[in-house]
């Protein structure tokens, strides 16, 4: 399975980021490509520890049940899943190069991660193998979402 924390896959995530442009449009979901990029930016800073984002309930019950049926294999997230409104832009535009750039930054940082203490808000704490596949899933998930 692909991580974030693999040089090759950073490569190929950061290639398919700079394939985004503003006339790219969603295939299924509320979010428009700015949006979209927000999103993954501040998934990104919540993987890093700069963003914490609190557990939820059905978490706390279910995810890590839900979780090994995740990882259990390269299957991609499902369409239209939901979103913590912690982790949402309520921004219609903006500077999507800028965004993008920041995106890709955050990712780059994996090459030093250290956040050992990592709870996600709906599967709770998380090994960082975990932590790379699962946020492989999530990136693939909305780069898909727009075609790249």
């Amino acid at each position: 399975m692909k991580s974030v924390f693999d040089a090759t896959t950073q490569n190929e995530i950061i290639e398919r980021i700079q394939s985004l442009s503003p006339e790219s449009k969603a295939l299924w979901g509320k979010m428009n490509i700015y949006q979209m990029v927000k999103h993954c930016t501040l998934c990104e800073d919540m993987y890093l520890g700069t963003h914490i984002v609190k557990r939820v309930l059905i978490g706390r019950l279910f995810g890590r049940l839900i979780l090994k049926q995740v990882l259990k294999d390269e299957k991609p997230f499902a369409k239209n899943s939901p979103t913590s409104k912690q982790l949402t832009s309520s921004a219609e535009s903006g500077n999507l190069e800028a965004q993008k750039s920041e995106w890709i930054h955050r990712i780059k940082q994996y090459q030093n991660y250290h956040n050992p203490n990592f709870v996600h808000p709906f599967f709770g704490p998380l090994t960082k193998e975990q932590i790379g596949f699962l946020d492989y899933k999530h990136i693939d998930h909305h780069l898909r979402q727009f075609g790249a």
